[in-house]
């Protein structure tokens, strides 16, 4: 019953989208030059430098592309929980704990942006053109890799997303807060985490995952070993990452829903 209220909201979403198709695609084209100008300034600095952090060129638009995909995909699914403040803030999110659903569940179908897919579709583009140079080492395991990074990767920007939006719990305007762990995601995803200090990089390797977005799985698909000389087993472990974000996220967004009193109190 549920999965059949949730199919038809967001039908209803997609096609209210899709009724007005130039303001669509005028959106859809504005997200991808959002992306695409990320992409620029990369190239401006590799046009400075032969090397960014020990990658070639090559090597750091393959991490770019793959990062891009993740996180287009994580915020077309999750990045309604931007707005999680204002349903706090206006006592909307006392409507969603009255009905039969999950919370979460409604949230996320609540302002479905397919313009969002305008990331992805950059990503996937630069993702086809960047195979052409570089080094890739191509085999059956490389192509597995190449195809589930970017959902892999998706999982853990979007846990990421859920688990610090839910701070919005306990400090009503969190929501710069959060963007600072979300939408700054994207460059510390983006770039090898080599180019980083040493405290960030522990930050992006063992606490908030940004290194199993693409930096990790673009070692194992590039088959070059890893300049920090961090095991080797890390460049495989993007998955079971993604398994532990999801449940932290999870535990993290109960406490929080748990912790909420009412606007009232």
């Amino acid at each position: 019953m549920a999965d059949r209220i949730y199919r038809a909201v967001l039908a209803s979403r997609v096609r209210s989208q899709l009724a007005y198709p130039m303001s669509f695609g005028l959106e859809m084209l504005a997200q991808a030059f959002v992306q695409a100008g990320e992409l620029l300034v990369i190239l401006v600095l590799l046009g400075r430098v032969h090397e960014m952090g020990g990658f070639r060129a090559p090597e750091v638009v393959l991490i770019f592309a793959l990062s891009g995909i993740s996180f287009g995909l994580a915020d077309l699914v999750v990045g309604q929980l931007d707005d999680l403040p204002r349903w706090i803030r206006t006592g909307e999110f006392d409507v969603l704990l009255l009905r039969p659903l999950p919370v979460l569940a409604q949230l996320i179908t609540a302002d479905l942006q397919l313009r969002r897919l305008g990331r992805v579709l950059v990503g996937a583009v630069v993702l086809v053109v960047v195979l052409g140079s570089a080094p890739v080492q191509w085999s059956v395991p490389v192509v597995a890799l190449l195809v589930g990074t970017p959902m892999v990767g998706a999982v853990i920007i979007g846990s990421i997303w859920v688990a610090t939006c839910s701070v919005s719990f306990w400090i009503i305007e969190g929501r710069e807060l959060a963007n600072a762990f979300t939408y700054g995601s994207t460059l510390s995803t983006a770039y090898p985490v080599t180019i980083f200090g040493p405290w960030l990089r522990r930050l992006l390797c063992f606490v908030v995952p940004g290194a199993f977005v693409a930096y990790f799985p673009v070692l194992a698909v590039l088959g070059r070993p890893d300049p920090l000389g961090l095991p080797h087993v890390l460049r495989y472990a993007a998955p079971l990452v993604a398994v532990a974000a999801v449940a932290v996220a999870w535990s993290v967004w109960r406490a929080a829903v748990r912790h909420y009193q009412g606007v009232g109190s």
